[in-house]
């Protein structure tokens, strides 16, 4: 791994981006913002998940009204997601926002940034300049390819935002093909001091869109860059924040929750090993201690990885042995006990 790029940090609510600043997990809401106890409810869920910045849609005034009391009870920032009308970044900083993203593509009259900007400052908000490959500004220039574009109206926003003596940035470049991606954020990497929002937009459904967000996102912090990150699934915005977590702890940038480290299972497996798996990560979920939990199925690598683990369980026909710490701490008897057995460990923890 690479040394982190160096970024300019910078403080939406209590949260520090950039910098030596631990790299910060963000989702969105997909509850309908006018819908306040909804969206709460959704905030409240995310925040118990590890979220540490949640975004919500601004599509009206409407929505932006029900800022201040959804904001009133967010235990985590707020950023309003802004498009097509300036006003309405206006209206959401004004309703007690944290912190705004606008899209260059659809809001690029300069002299209603400023507005934005002018407001923006007086209440110390940062401005995400969200680029989309799908939603990009009209060319100026004919590009060799969909990322120079990406970089280039990154670019020429900071300058804008730069021009009017503001400087809380962050920038995003995002979309579904990931090597357009990585592209866009090496070289913006290079190009300027401000912290990088990381993401894959629109990467699909859990099992696909996970794995097009662990390249993708995995590939440029594995490199060194990125200060935040969002996973864009078409799911419960909770597994958004398990999947970003997950990259995070795959390249030990950040401990949060338990890692289970199971064997896939083969014919030495005298157990449903598969089974035992999948019933001990159920009985983790909402266990925030960073800790590892071991379940392995047969004798070639399983005592090694069990003692390796905080917790683990070597199985065997009918019996097992448990760890704790690298020392075996008891062997139990019967599969039926297996489970409950390892996770009165794992709760001693």
């Amino acid at each position: 791994m690479t040394v982190r790029r160096r970024s300019k940090s910078i403080r939406i609510g209590d949260v520090t981006i950039g910098g030596d600043a631990p790299i910060a997990v963000q989702s969105m809401t997909k509850t309908d913002t006018r819908d306040i106890r909804a969206t709460t409810a959704q905030i409240k869920e995310l925040a118990n998940c590890g979220c540490e910045i949640v975004r919500i849609a601004i599509p009206d005034t409407e929505a932006a009204s029900a800022l201040p009391a959804i904001k009133k009870n967010s235990p985590i920032p707020i950023i309003a997601d802004i498009h097509f009308d300036y006003r309405l970044a206006i209206a959401a900083l004004k309703s007690g926002a944290d912190g705004l993203r606008l899209n260059p593509g659809n809001i690029r009259d300069p002299k209603q940034i400023a507005q934005v900007v002018k407001a923006a400052k007086e209440r110390q908000a940062p401005i995400r300049i969200g680029i989309n490959a799908g939603s990009l500004p009209p060319a100026q220039k004919k590009y060799a390819c969909v990322a120079d574009h990406m970089v280039d109206a990154a670019l020429q926003q900071t300058s804008l935002l730069e021009s009017l003596d503001f400087d809380l940035m962050k920038i995003s470049l995002k979309a579904f093909d990931v090597p357009t991606t990585i592209q866009a954020y090496r070289s913006i990497a290079a190009k300027t001091p401000y912290p990088l929002h990381l993401g894959i937009t629109e990467a699909g459904l859990p099992r696909t869109g996970a794995v097009r967000s662990a390249v993708g996102i995995g590939i440029l912090l594995y490199e060194g860059i990125g200060d935040t990150i969002r996973v864009s699934l078409s799911a419960n915005p909770c597994e958004e924040i398990n999947t970003a977590f997950e990259i995070l702890k795959c390249l030990n940038l950040r401990q949060y929750g338990p890692t289970l480290v199971s064997c896939p299972g083969c014919g030495r497996s005298e157990i449903d090993i598969i089974g035992l798996a999948e019933s001990v990560e159920q009985g983790m979920r909402g266990i925030q201690k960073a800790i590892k939990v071991a379940v392995m199925g047969c004798v070639v690598n399983g005592p090694g990885e069990a003692k390796d683990a905080d917790v683990g369980i070597a199985c065997g026909k009918g019996k097992a042995a448990l760890f704790r710490k690298g020392n075996v701490v008891g062997t139990i008897a019967g599969e039926a006990n297996f489970l409950s057995a390892l996770m009165t460990e794992v709760e001693r923890l």
